[in-house]
């Protein structure tokens, strides 16, 4: 590809500058309608499965509310430096997109390393994942969303030394834009585990 037809291919947004690009972010969209059904799914499951606690501790005897809004607040952060990635990306801004990205990963690894620590501290008081029924279907969404996170990290973490190689192309900005949507995502369906998980887990 000639300078001038490279120029002329970039006039647009980036991550949709080519036919390429359009059929990856349109294919993504498909993909997290398909993880949208999973995981309602799984909410549906728990709800069902949530007052089956046997003689264990209920939801509301459980939950620490300060330490989950503390991890809240970390993944809803993580979100907003993600959109000044996009951001960097709308303006052929490398250096800003790596860095706000390598900020979003700093976070989703804190937000992972709380996570831990809070199923470490239930273990010990004895909700496991074969105590009850509730244990199980807790585990499971909170533990599946948590390997979403772990997933995303690993993935931009990826993409960003590509970056650092590569440089910002109509090759690596439709990757860039992708891994963003993503990452709201797992933000998204984290505000519905905190709701519907926790709060209504306190309020009973």
């Amino acid at each position: 590809m000639s300078a001038t037809t490279h120029d002329e291919a970039i006039t647009g947004n980036l991550e949709t500058a080519t036919l390429e690009g359009r059929n990856k972010v349109t294919g993504f969209w498909l993909f997290l309608g398909g993880e949208t059904v999973l995981f309602g799914c799984l909410f549906a499951t728990y709800l069902t499965l949530r007052g089956q606690t046997l003689d264990g501790k209920t939801p509301f005897e459980l939950f620490n509310l300060p330490m989950v809004g503390l991890t809240t607040f970390i993944l809803l952060t993580s979100s907003l430096t993600s959109v000044f990635a996009v951001m960097a990306l709308h303006k052929r801004n490398l250096k800003g997109l790596l860095g706000w990205l390598a900020v979003t990963v700093a976070f989703g690894l804190s937000f992972l390393g709380l996570e831990i620590y809070e199923f470490v501290e239930y273990v010990h008081e004895g909700h496991t994942f074969m105590a009850n029924a509730f244990g199980t279907s807790f585990y499971t969404l909170v533990g599946f969303h948590g390997g979403h996170v772990a997933f995303g990290v690993i993935w931009i973490t990826v993409l960003i030394l590509q970056g650092l190689k590569k440089g910002l192309t109509t090759v690596t900005a439709p990757k860039f834009y992708v891994a963003a949507l993503y990452w709201h995502f797992i933000d998204v369906v984290w505000v519905f585990i905190f709701t519907v998980v926790y709060l209504m887990g306190k309020v009973g």
